[in-house]
């Protein structure tokens, strides 16, 4: 698809797809290791699979972040001055139930650091999940919801819609190793039950204009600690790289992460 055509989709539907983004003979090779070290790093008890700050760990995916035709992509929102705001390696198990339908940071609600509805209308965080593994519908490739970046919320408990149903018209995010889902950080989505009995594994890279304040997500910085941690708040967190894991980084890619590296 050219950039007009996916910028189209984005905007229409609230998300987009990158077919064939990572060489065939390159996406075994990254989904090996990128669910070792999920699995060798969780955050969280199986059957999901959850680490943040996932460069860290592991950078078998990293040359391709600065890639077209996602660069280009990403800029034509942002500019050429954007930044990453979160890298998570993510392994949805065989077993996993669904989860509630939700948007992501800063939309979520639930969130200490958030924007407050109704949400304006304006791409303000990208999404994008990297499918290291076909996702179908039976593995549990992403609930989405089409056109709900264009809501004023996501949907809440005790609200007009129940976030723990289906909703009417909802879709799911599904193809081939190597293809990246791209979304709007508004659509409504949630994670889908997985009843392949086989592993789902994806990384997400999310990305940021450079005058959003991420400074929330960080720990240590006066803006978390007023705003999430004073509040007791459940933000994602987003630990910091190392000097040493960011100085492996693709040259390229190093001014995305650079306000993220502790000395």
């Amino acid at each position: 698809m050219s950039l007009e055509d996916l910028r189209r989709q984005f905007l229409t539907d609230g998300y987009c797809y990158i077919r064939d983004f990572i060489r065939t003979d390159e996406v075994q090779r990254i989904c090996a290791a990128v669910e070792r070290d999920v699995w060798a790093h969780n955050q969280l008890e199986r059957p999901t699979g959850y680490v943040p700050g996932f460069l860290r760990f592991n950078q078998d995916f990293a040359p391709y972040i600065t890639a077209d035709p996602l660069k280009a992509l990403v800029e034509s929102f942002f500019g050429p001055h954007y930044r990453i705001s979160m890298v998570s390696g993510i392994v949805n198990g065989a077993g996993i139930p669904r989860g509630l339908i939700h948007s992501d940071w800063p939309y979520n609600q639930k969130s200490a650091a958030h924007i407050p509805p109704p949400y304006p209308d304006a791409v303000l965080h990208i999404v994008t999940m990297w499918m290291l593994t076909d996702f179908t519908v039976e593995n549990g490739g992403t609930v989405v919801v089409p056109g709900s970046h264009k809501k004023p919320c996501h949907p809440l408990p005790g609200g007009e819609y129940d976030p723990a149903e289906p909703y009417p018209g909802e879709a799911r995010l599904t193809g081939k190793a190597g293809t990246i889902a791209v979304f709007d950080a508004r659509l409504w989505h949630a994670v889908a039950p997985n009843v392949s009995g086989t592993d789902r594994v994806a990384v997400l890279v999310r990305f940021a204009p450079w005058w959003l304040n991420l400074d929330t997500l960080r720990p240590g910085t006066a803006d978390h600690e007023d705003i999430v941690a004073a509040n007791d708040g459940k933000d994602s967190i987003v630990p910091p790289l190392s000097r040493e894991a960011f100085e492996k980084l693709p040259d390229n890619l190093k001014p995305l992460l650079r306000y993220s590296v502790v000395n």
